[in-house]
């Protein structure tokens, strides 16, 4: 006999999950990405990071859908950059205003480590709920820096390095024996923006003063009872308990057959709402926003990307073929350029920037979106836009240049290494490691630096409607934090990528729901046929490998300079 009930119960089950109420989830342990890997490889080991982007629009999504009724996020493992936490910040906050629960939790804000910027996150949410033996490690901002001018100088190795100007400071780990004026001053400022507006949002969400805020940070960490005692956390629970309450209240009581809650990423509800269509949204096919990504260290040639997590670089030829096919796109009306830079080759940012300029010009407008850092090369290539936003948070400006070498001469010596070599031209060995510049060599290392401040302060210039003389004052190779950089004119707007969109999308005339796709996006077909020229949108596809100076990666690397090129921000930046 044919027992119906198990017949139906797949045809029920499936009834159920499609109106059952959703709870959204944010897992935040795996990191989030600004681009999606163009390779299999890297897709397979990015499937648990979240794109920035999707998860905004996701949560912009279900701040309208009935069916979501709250967000829950679990927040702790691997960092998140400064600029990106203040995007999800933002994204939550508008999710908020709908009036649906949010709760974090966390196993740890820092595990006897900081935990400032995580639990600056979690102020976010309406309820923060912390494992009980868990810790909250609100500590302040600090930023280290490591000299080694000691050791080089044990080693017999000398830094010959030329720079455009003093807070420029890339180099100066190796050639100081620690700060220098400029650059205590500059780094002290951004320790110091950042304070501020970690300060200012956990006083705002905890229901404290800036005063009050600033003596709990003095006297962090705190254990997980001190924690709930001074107001820093709502209640204690490990997950189940705080997940199974969440979910709690929204079971129906007394309707057997009612639908349980369920759970589901934001970023999948993302996609099943863009492939459903169950939130109102333009058809594909139509006018939309095209999402141009442009992460790491700037080189020429391709994008590539290391399949062991080394990093990625934005390639010139990559970036450029994706700006010439969207001007082409007559479904693309818009772009916003994510910058998450912190430069590199001023040849290939040169080069980006003369595409952004020409699709501006072309009638497509630009608005660039600076992640965690767009500093020196990242800044370079964001001037053609029309507009630039940035998070609070951000790491930017940076204009300035710098270059040199290291003389391994001393070295070499010590070693029983000696050197010889036949040349055929005056400075034909003058990138040679074994000896330093002359007379005439530094006078054409500095005509070359010369000649690209001078360039970059003039498209500076240009771009935000200063006087040389202003730019100069800016410049220096200082770096600003987002804020301070709005505040002195280098970029238009605070925000993300939400906030680029919307500008975007008044510039060109769209509707506010016009979507943001990122771009190019062909299909499995075309990843696999060659690209027909570098005018092909699939010319605009990342390889799965990473480099860095080009022809000069192994000179830059055994000279022991950051291997990325002249316009790069100094130091080593990681805000926890």
């Amino acid at each position: 006999m044919v027992d119906v009930g198990k017949l139906i119960a797949p045809v029920t089950e499936a009834r159920q999950r499609r109106t059952a109420p959703l709870v959204l989830e944010l897992d935040l342990t795996e990191g989030l990405s600004d681009e999606t890997p163009g390779d299999p490889l890297g897709q397979i080991m990015a499937m648990r990071r979240h794109r920035i982007a999707d998860v905004a629009e996701g949560l912009r999504r279900a701040a309208r859908d009935p069916r979501v009724k709250a967000l829950v996020a679990r927040i702790g493992g691997q960092p998140l950059g400064f600029a990106r936490v203040q995007e999800l910040r933002a994204a939550v906050a508008a999710f908020r205003r709908s009036g649906k629960p949010t709760v974090a939790w966390s196993e740890s804000f820092g595990e006897f480590g900081p935990g400032t910027v995580p639990y600056y996150l979690a102020g976010a949410f309406e309820e923060i709920v912390l494992q009980p033996s868990g810790t909250v490690g609100l500590t302040g901002i600090s930023v280290t820096n490591r000299f080694f001018r000691d050791a080089v100088d044990k080693l017999g190795v000398e830094y010959e390095v030329g720079a455009r100007h003093e807070y420029k400071t890339a180099v100066n780990t190796m050639t100081e024996r620690g700060f220098t004026e400029a650059h205590r001053e500059a780094t002290g400022r951004i320790v110091e923006s950042l304070t501020e507006q970690i300060v200012e949002g956990i006083a705002q969400s905890r229901g404290r003063t800036p005063d009050e805020v600033r003596a709990l940070i003095d006297r962090g960490p705190f254990l997980a009872a001190e924690a709930l005692e001074n107001g820093l956390v709502d209640r204690l629970g490990y997950r189940d308990e705080a997940y199974a309450e969440l979910l709690g209240r929204f079971r129906p009581a007394g309707h057997r057959t009612a639908p349980r809650p369920r759970l589901q990423y934001v970023a999948r509800y993302h996609r099943a709402q863009s492939l459903a269509g169950r939130v109102p949204a333009v058809p594909r096919g139509r006018h939309h926003v095209a999402l141009i990504s442009g992460v790491g260290q700037i080189v020429s040639g391709r994008s590539r990307r290391s399949p062991l997590g080394g990093g990625s670089a934005m390639g010139a030829d990559t970036v450029t073929a994706a700006f010439r096919a969207a001007r082409r796109d007559p479904h693309v009306r818009a772009v916003v350029f994510r910058v998450d830079s912190p430069g590199g080759s001023y040849i290939a940012s040169d080069a980006i920037w003369r595409e952004v300029t020409l699709t501006r010009e072309a009638g497509t407008p630009v608005v660039v979106s600076m992640g965690d850092v767009a500093g020196s090369g990242g800044y370079f290539v964001a001037l053609g836009a029309d507009l630039i936003v940035a998070q609070p948070g951000t790491l930017t400006g940076s204009i300035g240049v710098f270059s040199g070498k290291a003389v391994l001469s001393g070295l070499l010596h010590r070693l029983g290494v000696s050197t010889e070599s036949i040349d055929a031209g005056a400075h034909a060995g003058m990138f040679h490691s074994d000896r330093g510049f002359t007379e005439s060599e530094w006078e054409r290392v500095n005509a070359m630096l010369d000649h690209i401040y001078d360039d970059f302060t003039g498209k500076v210039a240009q771009a935000r409607g200063m006087s040389r003389e202003r730019v100069h004052e800016l410049a220096r190779g200082r770096v600003w934090t987002g804020r301070d950089a709005a505040a002195n004119g280098l970029v238009d707007a605070l925000g993300g990528v939400e906030t680029a969109a919307r500008l975007a999308r008044e510039k060109a005339g769209l509707p506010p729901q016009a979507p943001l796709r990122h771009f190019p996006r062909p299909n499995p077909l075309e990843r696999l046929v060659p690209a027909e020229s570098s005018e092909d949108r699939t010319a605009a596809l990342a390889r799965l490998r990473l480099s860095s100076w080009g022809p000069l990666a192994d000179l830059s690397a055994r000279l022991g300079l950051p291997a990325v090129g002249p316009l790069v921000v100094p130091g080593t930046w990681e805000i926890r």
